[in-house]
C-alpha cells in the first residue's frame, strides 16, 4: 500500500511538472503570437511607409522632367532671342556702315562744292 501511495505520490509530481511546464509552454506561445502579431502590424506599417515613399518618389521625378522640359523650352527661347539679337546687331553694324560712308560722300560732295 505504501508503495502504490508512494508511486502515486511520484505520478502526481510528475503530472503537477507536467502541467507547470504546459504552462509554461503556453505562455511562450502565446509571448510569440504576441510577438508574431506585433512584428505584423510593423511590417504592414513599414510597408504603407514604403508606398508612401515610392509615390513620393514618383511625384517628384515627375516634377523635375517637368521642370527639365520647362528649362529646355526657355533655354531654346533664349538661344532663338540671341540668334535674332545677332541678327539685329549685324543690321545695325551693317547700317551704321552704310550712314557712315554716306556722311563721307556728303562731306566730300560739300566740299566739292566749295571748291567750285
Amino acid at each position: 500500500m505504501r508503495e502504490l501511495e508512494g508511486e502515486v505520490e511520484i505520478e502526481q509530481k510528475r503530472a503537477s511538472e507536467a502541467i507547470k511546464g504546459i504552462r509554461k509552454y503556453e505562455r511562450r506561445v502565446k509571448e510569440l503570437t504576441y510577438q508574431t502579431e506585433e512584428d505584423k502590424k510593423t511590417g504592414l506599417r513599414l510597408q504603407d511607409l514604403v508606398d508612401k515613399l515610392q509615390l513620393k518618389v514618383k511625384a517628384y521625378k515627375r516634377h523635375n522632367e517637368e521642370a527639365d522640359d520647362q528649362a529646355n523650352t526657355y533655354l531654346a527661347k533664349l538661344r532663338k532671342v540671341q540668334h535674332e539679337l545677332e541678327e539685329v546687331q549685324e543690321r545695325a553694324d551693317i547700317a551704321e556702315s552704310q550712314v557712315n560712308k554716306m556722311r563721307t560722300k556728303s562731306r566730300d560732295f560739300a566740299k566739292a562744292g566749295e571748291s567750285e
